[in-house]
């Protein structure tokens, strides 16, 4: 699985604002529904209020680059503007917890 983090930051409430738009507008729920999307979901820093950070997870490369190819990145891409945003991206790669930190995990 590769899990991106997205940390969208604006002015006056600008990222918030779009983030509520991805869901009311039911452009969060169709990324959702794409073949190999494992989540897609907003959250608010605490001690950040112009960020939101998106935790966007995929099976693969591939869907990624299904997704990215999609007439949805668009849509996004205008909403960013429309609210003047600026991105800061980290990408990660899953792998198996070992062992040794499987005890540190309260399920």
């Amino acid at each position: 699985m590769i899990v991106v983090n997205l940390y969208y930051t604006g002015e006056k409430g600008n990222a918030r604002r779009f983030a509520e738009e991805m869901e009311s507008s039911g452009t969060a729920d169709k990324i959702r529904a794409e073949k190999g999307n494992v989540r897609y979901e907003y959250f608010f820093p605490m001690n950040d209020p112009e960020t939101v950070l998106l935790i966007d997870a995929w099976v693969d490369q591939e869907a990624i680059d299904v997704h990215h190819a999609s007439p949805m990145m668009q849509t996004i891409a205008n909403l960013r503007e429309k609210y003047d945003l600026h991105m800061r991206v980290e990408r990660f790669v899953s792998e198996e917890m070992p062992k040794e930190d499987a005890g540190f995990i309260r399920a």
